[in-house]
This record gives structure tokens, sequence and C-alpha cells, in this order.
């Protein structure tokens, strides 16, 4: 009797309200990480601030740029590279969450939350929704930032860009989920990050129009269409604005959903690529 007692409230956390206090927790506890990292929040806004208000106002008489959708009109360079930049902060925190994944994999909270009852998805969901929210936070304090610059967004613009955002977060950590999943050594990560940051944000619409970038490299072009990073800033560029790209958000979301699948496949604890390497997830089935 006392046996299946213990084991009926196990059973019922495996319920919604169950589901609902472990992602309350993950959240949690990667919102108090950030709050309590304060110089990541101010070196997450550095990069964009730096470029926005440095190298934007020397390129500002030399990029002149035309009228391309969703601009109605001739903007400033300095306005067209704020989507852009916002973005770039939630490719660098994506990225610096999968990085805090290898950690807390090896030696963390998530080697215990990876043995426990709950559905590796729902836990990597989670973990995924977390690290969204935090970049939400670092995004939309750039734009605010931003703002006092002339970077001409509607204020209607903020709330219509929510949706693009939190879909461009959630791919970008896809991505970054599923490359913590191909890296046993924290050490080595830093290196990944290297060989996917920089050519994803750099070969992408976020700094320069892709109508330039074919004037000069019809091949450097091609590849810029087919970087999802390219549409993660155009969606959230049209979104700002008051458009949708109806292309761009189509490959953000299938792009989200195939690597969000494939980080839950390597973490399969009998057939992911953790299980091949001995980690904790083969170590847990």
């Amino acid at each position: 009797m006392s046996a299946g007692a213990s084991l009926t409230p196990v059973r019922g956390r495996l319920d919604a309200g169950g589901y609902l206090i472990a992602l309350t927790g993950i959240v949690r506890r990667e919102l108090l990480r950030f709050f309590n990292q304060k110089e990541r929040f101010f070196s997450a806004l550095v990069r964009p601030l730096v470029w926005l208000f440095i190298f934007a106002a020397g390129f500002r008489n030399t990029l002149g740029l035309s009228i391309t959708p969703p601009y109605e009109t001739y903007v400033l360079y300095e306005v067209y590279v704020v989507p852009g930049l916002a973005v770039m902060i939630q490719l660098f925190n994506g990225m610096q969450s999968s990085l805090s994944m290898v950690y807390d994999r090896e030696v963390g909270s998530m080697r215990v939350l990876l043995t426990s009852p709950y559905p590796r998805w729902s836990l990597l969901l989670a973990k995924l929704i977390a690290g969204v929210i935090v970049s939400l936070i670092q995004a939309y304090v750039f734009l605010a930032v931003a703002s006092f610059f002339e970077t001409d967004i509607p204020w209607s613009g903020y709330l219509l860009a929510l949706p693009a955002f939190l879909a461009s977060g959630l791919m970008l950590g896809a991505i970054g989920l599923f490359l913590s999943s191909l890296v046993r050594q924290l050490e080595n990560f830093a290196s990944v990050m290297n060989f996917v940051i920089f050519p994803m944000f750099f070969a992408s619409s976020a700094l320069y129009p892709l109508w330039r970038i074919n004037e000069s490299s019809a091949t450097l072009y091609w590849i810029c269409q087919i970087n999802p990073f390219t549409h993660a800033v155009e969606l959230v560029r049209f979104a700002l604005y008051g458009a949708f790209n109806p292309v761009s958000c189509a490959v953000v979301v299938g792009t989200g959903l195939a690597f969000f699948v494939m980080a839950v496949a390597a973490y399969d604890p009998g057939r992911g690529l953790l299980a091949r390497r001995g980690g904790p997830a083969g170590e847990a089935g």
C-alpha cells in the first residue's frame, strides 16, 4: 500500500501541471543566471551598439540604400541594420545558451534533469523557451536604446515583431541545441561557435541588402539566400514595419522544427549522438 502511494504522486507529476512546473523551474533558473551575470547582459548589448553607433556612422554616406521592401522610402544605413543587429543578439544568445547546455549536461542541473521521468523533448523544449525569453529581453532593450537615435521604427512595430522574434529565437536556439549535442567537451564549443556564428551573420542580409551583395557576387548572394539567418532577419524586419514575409516565415519555422527534431534525436538515450559517444545521455539509458 505504501509503495503504491509513493508511486501515485510520481505519476501525477507527469501531467500538464508537472510539465508546467518543470518549464517554470528551468525558465526561472535561466533568468536568475542571466540577471546575476550582469556582464553577460552588457556584453550582449555592446556588440550591436558598437556596430550601430560607430560602423553605421562611417557607412552612412558610402552605403546608400534605395527603396526596398518593407521600406517605403529611402532609409539611412543605421535604420537598415537595426533589425539585423537585434536578431544578432538572439544568435549570440542561442549559442551561449547552448554553451551552458554543454556544461550543464556534463556536471550541472541538466545532467540530473535528463535522467528524470520527463521526456527528453519536454526538457529540451523548456531549455529552448528559457533561452528565447532571455534573448527577447536583450533584443528589446537594444531596440529601446536604438530608438533614441532616429531608427524610425513605428511604435506598433515593437508589438507586431514579437511573434517574429519568438520564431527567430526558437530557430536559432534549436540550431544551438543541436550543435551542443555534437560537442563532447566544453573547450571545443568555442571553435564550433566561430564556425557557425560569423558565417551565419556576415553571409546574410543583416548588414547589407541582398541586391547589393548580388551586384558583387552572385555566389555569395545565393549563399545568403539559403542562410536561415537571412530569413530570420527579414521576418523581423518586415514585422517591425507592419508587414509579413511568408517565405521567410516558412523558412524560419521549418528550419526551427527540423533542428529541434534533430536535437531531440541526438539527445535520445538509446539512439542519439551522445549515446554513441558514451555521454550522459547514454548513461541515462
